[in-house]
């Protein structure tokens, strides 16, 4: 069962890091660093938002919309985070 927690614990640290990446090229994109119409930049941006596309907008339809700022990714984190906390408080229960 210890396995089990690692493996939930491994597949919220990359999903903590593909947010994390999305935030970062989402700010390099919006300072013009980075170009979307270059094949590379394009290919990989549209794969992170097709895949965060279906966590953002549930929590997008939560949220109270706010001029320009998008909080989604924001939440998400915080969401991984706590999961985190509650999976490690819990492991007894994996053992």
């Amino acid at each position: 069962m210890t396995s089990l927690l690692q493996i939930l614990l491994l597949i919220l640290d990359v999903l903590q890091f593909i947010i994390l990446a999305h935030i970062i090229m989402s700010w390099l994109i919006n300072f013009q660093v980075l170009n979307i119409r270059q094949p590379l930049v394009g290919q990989v941006w549209d794969g992170l938002n097709r895949l965060l596309e279906p966590i953002y907008g549930r929590l997008r339809q939560i949220l109270p919309r706010l001029s320009g700022i998008d909080l989604a990714p924001l939440v998400a984190l915080l969401a991984i985070y706590a999961l985190r906390i509650v999976l490690m408080n819990n492991a007894s229960l994996f053992m």
